[in-house]
């Protein structure tokens, strides 16, 4: 079995509702997602796939939905506000987690026809999330 892994790069902005600490707070992350893609076989080239047709199938999805947005629960109290505001937001219907943005990168990427293996989110330098179906 084959793998490639294109890293890619945004900024979002979160709070975690019933979260007991720090989380729980209006704060943000620039995080580095890791995107690892496999095959059995190599194309024509010698290659899993283009990394730019990662890139391509992601880049999209990242700037509409994820980078620099704020991400809520749909039954965050904040809502309101921003809606009042004309603020940016996507209000998702599971608690913005590392683990639940790798998610719906995975399933994106799977619905773009990749074969996608995981996906991984570096909150922090030191702290990551990874999503697989494996």
């Amino acid at each position: 079995m084959y793998s490639i892994t294109k890293e890619i790069y945004f900024c979002y902005g979160h709070r975690l509702m019933n979260h007991p600490g720090k989380c729980k707070n209006l704060h943000g992350h620039s995080v580095k997602a890791a995107i690892t893609i496999k095959s059995a076989t190599l194309d024509d080239q010698g290659m899993v796939c283009d990394f730019a047709d990662v890139k391509a199938a992601v880049e999209a999805f990242i700037d509409e939905h994820l980078d620099h947005n704020f991400l809520l629960h749909k039954d965050d109290p904040l809502i309101p506000a921003l809606v009042a505001g004309n603020e940016r937001f996507l209000a998702i219907d599971e608690h913005p987690t590392a683990e639940v943005l790798s998610k719906m990168i995975y399933q994106h990427l799977q619905s773009q026809g990749l074969a996608v293996e995981q996906v991984v989110l570096w909150e922090t330098a030191s702290a990551s999330a990874c999503y697989t179906e494996n």
